[in-house]
């Protein structure tokens, strides 16, 4: 590792992957998850994970680098799907804003074939697509969007309360492998449920990115009366 890398770890057992720009001076520039964009020591950006050097071809100068992701650190417009630390680490080394896992989630699945499809009609998701597109300059499509947002927080806290009760027997079975002195992610359970955590993560963290999204659609249409 050197200054101006892209570093990449993976967080929750390999559910997700965190992404930040090495400062050269032992810290490292990231998003934190949900919150704001900090400047931590490796060790806590690692948290005890292997790191990853991402390679970009047509990179920028490790000083543009640099003073872009400086120029960033306190920033708090976390957004999965429109502002993650993917997107922040992309934009840093190359100066475009783009996320790989995110362009990919959503080139293979649209809202509407997700699972959580289940719970909810196609016809909602829809819907939800053709606003997310909109200004929300009528009160009608802004009435549609408040209750959009209703729904999306009881699906939410449906989501929350699954990836926690799979995280929980996840957790409770690699104690159990490693007592046993055996390998927990060579156990075929163990890996169905970081299969399905990380299903779950993506609908989680879909639902809260879109909330958000609308949420500022809406500030921005009452700004504009």
């Amino acid at each position: 590792m050197s200054v101006a890398d892209h570093l990449e770890v993976p967080r929750h057992h390999g559910l997700f992957k965190h992404h930040g720009i090495d400062l050269g001076d032992g810290t490292v520039a990231h998003y934190q998850e949900g919150h704001e964009i900090l400047r931590s020591s490796i060790q806590d950006f690692s948290a005890g994970q292997n790191i990853k050097v991402i390679i970009h071809d047509n990179a920028s100068s490790n000083d543009l680098t640099l003073r872009r992701a400086i120029s960033r650190i306190g920033e708090q417009r976390y957004n999965l799907l429109f502002n993650n630390c993917e997107h922040f680490a992309n934009w840093c080394k190359t100066g475009k804003h783009h996320s790989n896992q995110t362009e990919d989630f959503l080139k293979k699945s649209s809202l509407g074939a997700m699972a959580i499809g289940t719970i909810i009609p196609a016809a909602f998701w829809t819907t939800l697509n053709l606003l997310l597109k909109q200004d929300l300059t009528d009160k009608s499509t802004q009435q549609k969007a408040q209750k959009i947002t209703k729904i999306l927080k009881r699906l939410r806290l449906i989501l929350i309360n699954k990836l926690e009760s799979t995280l929980q027997e996840l957790e409770g079975l690699i104690n159990t492998n490693q007592q046993s002195n055996t390998s927990p992610y060579q156990n075929q359970k163990t890996q169905a449920l970081i299969v399905q955590g990380q299903n779950l993560g993506d609908q989680l963290n879909t639902i809260e990115s879109v909330e958000v999204e609308i949420t500022r659609l809406l500030k921005k249409a009452k700004s504009k009366k």
